[in-house]
């Protein structure tokens, strides 16, 4: 039998051969000279019957074959070896290949005769040699930032430092601003220590929260009470963010949160002071019940049939009484939206105004800003918008304010007194951009370039965007709770109440009036009084929700007015006004009254009676013909019947406001009604 063997492993290797190219092929045949000649094969089948005889055949035919048996082809074997990839054996090498024995086989051309090409072509490049075109590659990289190396020696020498140094100093920057982003503060660590059973729970850490236990507290001194807030802080108050905050002088005192008054006196931002409260983990325990505050936590939704919260690690909490005070967000205009989703330069300038972070937030960017454009013309916007120009004056700072209306609170005020009002803030030294908006926003050279809708382009350090807020009703919908289509908030009944165990107080809640019809309320007066009233009927009370809640708004220390009802620029308005003095500023009143917070003082000031003075009618229109809206009262009419006050400079006379819509009343002669707010006192 011929040896198989052999021949496979031949084939193998020829198969190695024909896969290499044709230049490769060419270089390893070129040493190696290797005949093929046809090899006779004699097979026998199986099936054959060796006791057969086999038939006699001519002698002739016997020696030819014979001598072609004696003719025998010798095989050598051979170790298999790996054949390198690009280079040939030198010549004279032994031979890696197995080949037939050249003594039996006659002379035949070489493949290298017929390859000519393969003297002339250079053997292929290996890239798994040493000194290959990848080692090349990096040894030029090396080369290269050595280079670049020298060249910034070179350019720190010749003077050029300060500008790269600036440059790394810039991105530096930017890197601690990514990561100042800062998330709220957990407290406790684990939602495991907070309690998982509780008689009164109320979502949310803000003002209609902290009027809510302190009235429950008031009915209930023994009750155990658990506040959850996704802040990292206590109940707080809001208004002074915007207001006196940004008129204390002291930065120590700023980071500690501690502002003053109009008259001077020093005042926390915390309603209660931190051991007023107890731990989480003891709350349960305490015989005498307390007040225990999770911090840097989120309620996802409810259970409202089985009385259970959970929270977004899916801890669940059940209570017997619950309140839902989840306040409002900030809104975020369209153009700015889009700009700080593509760009993260611009998302890093802009920024939004609503709670301790972001007063933070703002605070700094303006100490390090030489520009900031503030955005909206309502009362933040114009709050935030004086506070910061008169921050500014010593360091020229300057301060952009940019809405749509013709002039500041141009919602909430007459046209005649929202111009007036807007020459009072150019006069604090910002610059008015009124009757135009936004609407493109980039960033170039560094700072923020605003493109607005009548052509003009301004660029600054800084954007904040303050044009209201829309309510937090995150967890109505898994909930099952109804939410107002057009007003916003959780719908409840005159007692605030969503479920017969469920109760909503503050920003969050659209309620019904039933003087004015259903109505949903932004301010700090309605979150005490909704809190407080919420607070008292989780104890057992039934009262339902009849209080006018007054809102006031501060541009600075001089100028500022308290409201009531429904203020609608666009519903007819009657104004009686007179001159005013010092005595009719903000710091006036807080000095006499020793109260920053309005609605603390229109409730001290609830009990008394005002005294009218009467004074002609033709002097009452020589003051408002005089265009000096020193002080004055601004009635707002639907079918001839008062249904909001607008007070000027006009203070403590909250209860005679109140008191004028109660009536209900059509008044042939308003003049009459100004009288009783006492505004032409001397």
């Amino acid at each position: 039998m011929f040896r198989i063997n052999h021949l496979l492993k031949l084939r193998n290797v020829s198969l190695k051969l024909i896969q290499k190219s044709p230049v490769e092929r060419a270089s390893c045949f070129a040493v190696q000279r290797v005949d093929f000649h046809r090899v006779v094969r004699f097979y026998s089948r199986d099936k054959d019957d060796p006791s057969k005889k086999v038939p006699k055949i001519d002698e002739k035919t016997c020696d030819e074959k014979k001598l072609k048996k004696e003719r025998k082809v010798v095989l050598r074997d051979c170790k298999p070896v790996d054949i390198h990839p690009c280079h040939p054996p030198k010549p004279g090498a032994q031979s890696r290949l197995p080949h037939i024995n050249e003594d039996e086989c006659p002379p035949k051309p070489t493949l290298e005769e017929e390859c000519p090409q393969a003297k002339i072509e250079p053997p292929p490049v290996c890239p798994h040699d040493r000194g290959s075109w990848w080692d090349n590659y990096k040894n030029a990289i090396i080369a290269g930032l050595l280079l670049a190396a020298a060249t910034l020696g070179a350019l720190l020498l010749a003077g050029q430092g300060d500008k790269v140094e600036e440059v790394v100093e810039k991105k530096k920057e930017v890197e601690k601003k990514k990561k100042s982003k800062r998330v709220p503060i957990k407290d406790p660590p684990t939602s495991a220590d907070i309690p998982n059973k509780v008689p009164y729970l109320l979502i949310g850490g803000g003002t209609a929260s902290f009027a809510a236990f302190r009235a429950i507290k008031s009915a209930d001194p023994k009750a155990k009470v658990l506040v959850i807030t996704n802040e990292s802080f206590h109940p707080y108050m809001r208004p002074p963010l915007s207001k006196e905050m940004w008129y204390n002088e002291d930065a120590e005192a700023v980071k500690k949160l501690i502002f003053k008054q109009w008259n001077g006196s020093e005042r926390n931002l915390f309603y209660e002071p931190d051991d007023f409260y107890i731990k989480c983990t003891q709350l349960i325990q305490n015989p005498n019940g307390g007040v225990a505050v999770a911090r840097g936590y989120t309620v996802t939704h409810l259970d409202v049939y089985n009385r259970i919260a959970y929270l977004d690690d899916g801890y669940a909490i059940e209570y017997d009484k619950c309140l839902l005070a989840t306040g409002a967000n900030p809104k975020m205009l369209n153009v700015f939206d889009a700009a700080c989703s593509s760009d993260p330069n611009v998302d890093e300038r802009v920024m939004l105004f609503r709670n301790i972070f972001d007063f933070e937030d703002v605070f700094e960017a303006f100490e390090a800003s030489k520009s900031v454009a503030i955005i909206g013309g309502g009362f933040l916007g114009s709050e935030l918008a004086c506070a910061l120009a008169r921050k500014g004056k010593k360091k020229n700072r300057d301060v952009y304010q940019i809405f749509r209306e013709s002039g500041n609170m141009g919602k909430i005020l007459p046209e005649y007194l929202s111009n007036w009002t807007t020459e009072k803030v150019k006069a604090e030294g910002v610059h008015v951009l009124k009757n135009t908006e936004v609407i493109g926003v980039k960033f170039e050279d560094g700072r923020l370039l605003l493109v607005l809708s009548d052509g003009k382009m301004i660029s600054v350090d800084h954007a904040i965007v303050a044009v209201g807020v829309e309510p937090n009703t995150d967890v109505a919908e898994k909930s099952g709770l109804e939410v107002d289509p057009e007003l916003g908030g959780f719908l409840v009944n005159t007692e605030l109440m969503a479920r017969s165990h469920l109760y909503i107080a503050g920003d969050c809640a659209c309620f019904y009036d039933t003087k004015l019809g259903r109505r949903r309320v932004e301010h700090h007066d309605h979150a005490v009084v909704t809190g407080r009233l919420a607070g008292e009927n989780m104890t057992g009370g039934r009262n339902p929700y009849l209080h006018q809640s007054m809102f006031w708004s501060d541009l600075g220390p001089d100028v500022g007015y308290e409201a009531i009802g429904v203020v609608d620029a666009s519903l007819p308005t009657v104004g009686v006004f007179a001159k005013g003095s010092d005595k009719d500023t903000p710091k006036a009143v807080v000095t006499e009254t020793g109260e920053g917070i309005r609605s603390k003082t229109e409730a001290q000031q609830s009990e008394n009676k005002n005294k009218s003075q009467e004074k002609e009618g033709d002097e009452e229109k020589k003051e408002e013909s005089s265009q000096d809206y020193g002080k004055g009262v601004v009635f707002y009419l639907r079918d001839d019947v008062v249904v909001g006050i607008v007070l000027w400079n006009v203070f403590n006379r909250m209860a005679t406001a109140r008191q004028v819509l109660k009536d209900e009343r059509k008044y042939d002669d308003l003049n009459e009604v100004a009288k009783l707010f006492n505004i032409h006192e001397d």
